[in-house]
């Protein structure tokens, strides 16, 4: 017994030893690798699919005439769907006028296959074409409506750590920061619009300025009257920790107040359901089996008189 143990502990010295004298032995020559001198030789590139859709997209985005009376809107859309990009406005253009080629295309070859007539062809193609204009602004509408859903939804706990920061000691500036980098994971959109604004004021606007800025990108109620809150404190010099805090309770109670009215509504929401669903079905679990037995024993009756 005792030679079979010490056997197992020579074979397991040696083994973590020769591991580790592999393990430093590729360290060594991975170092080696990096000092010397790379060759860079001319190597073929192969252009991926999403890099020639890109450049597509970009090129007709150039090319498609816009209208400057609409750019500002659109560009406001775009940071309200969390598009912040340069050449995003282009990129939406190029967007549309694929979408129109594709959508008027496939109504063609649809058309064709089954081959309806000239002037129904045209109208389909027609109607495709302009569902393809309207579809990336119903998305991009879409993509609004989604992140202001998720702003509102972590503004109250993002409202509520703000408090406790400012009532800790620090300034605003310092707690909208220390409020995007403990939320971002759990809100990053609304992080996303504090850490903007801390930018904003960093590169020499004035917090005024910023939070409106800030209410403007968003286009959400709530935010709205938080920096309405937020800039009158400002301005008259009040406590920010107060005017937050009552601020925190306001939105309680409003929550509160829309959660009520919500439950409310559900009963007159499910009339319908019940009405057309669940009914029916309840008719013809209770009431079918007495009509199955009526008729299977009216019917020979009637026919023996």
């Amino acid at each position: 017994m005792l030679e079979i143990f010490t056997v197992l502990v020579f074979v397991s010295v040696a083994t973590v030893t020769a591991i580790l004298g592999f393990t430093i032995s590729d360290w060594r020559t991975r170092a080696v690798e990096r000092l010397l001198p790379r060759n860079h030789g001319v190597t073929h590139f192969i252009p991926s699919t999403s890099l020639i859709w890109h450049e597509l997209v970009n090129w007709v985005g150039r090319i498609v005439p816009a209208s400057p009376k609409d750019l500002p809107k659109l560009k406001k859309r775009l940071i309200r769907a969390g598009y912040r990009a340069p050449n995003a406005a282009s990129v939406f253009h190029g967007i549309r006028g694929l979408s129109v080629a594709i959508f008027a295309v496939a109504a063609l070859v649809i058309g064709l296959k089954n081959h309806r007539a000239l002037d129904s062809l045209i109208m389909t193609i027609g109607a495709a074409a302009m569902l393809g204009y309207m579809a990336p602004t119903r998305f991009l509408l879409f993509r609004i409506g989604r992140r202001q859903h998720a702003i509102e939804k972590g503004l109250p706990n993002a409202l509520d750590l703000l408090v406790v920061c400012v009532e800790s000691g620090l300034g605003l500036d310092q707690a909208t920061i220390q409020v995007a980098k403990e939320l971002q994971f759990a809100y990053p959109q609304i992080c996303e619009e504090f850490t903007v604004m801390n930018l904003e004021m960093r590169a020499g606007k004035r917090r005024v300025e910023a939070l409106r800025n800030l209410a403007e990108r968003t286009g959400v109620e709530d935010v709205k009257k938080l920096i309405a809150v937020l800039i009158q404190t400002d301005k008259f010099g009040t406590s920010i920790a107060q005017s937050l805090r009552g601020h925190s309770e306001y939105m309680r109670v409003m929550a509160r107040q829309k959660a009520e009215e919500l439950a409310a509504k559900l009963a007159i929401k499910l009339v319908f359901p019940i009405f057309f669903c669940i009914l029916p079905s309840l008719f013809v679990v209770t009431v079918g089996p007495v009509i199955t037995r009526m008729v299977r024993d009216l019917i020979p009756m009637i026919e023996n008189m």
